[in-house]
């Protein structure tokens, strides 16, 4: 399924590189596509979230259109806010 960003998520990157995060195409793409879980409750956006490191999640937030994956926003989080321990 191909993966496109809306102008919001484009000038995150250099906003979130401002702050001091660097944060790659490659890695919020292959979040939407292999992600460690998917949240579902603000359908009809999906929230796919990898581990990043090890306090930090990625979070990216998109929608599915046809056949296309649309990334909304992104954003890191910390672990211990978005995984419970198992």
């Amino acid at each position: 399924m191909q993966v496109r960003f809306t102008v919001h998520a484009l000038r995150k990157f250099a906003l979130l590189r401002r702050h001091g995060v660097s944060v790659s195409k490659r890695q919020v793409v292959g979040a939407v596509e292999e992600p460690d879980r998917v949240d579902y409750s603000r359908l009809p956006l999906l929230i796919a979230q990898v581990g990043w490191d090890k306090r930090r999640v990625l979070r990216v937030v998109y929608k599915v259109e046809g056949g296309t994956k649309i990334v909304i926003t992104f954003y890191p989080g910390m672990k211990s806010q978005y995984e419970k321990e198992s």
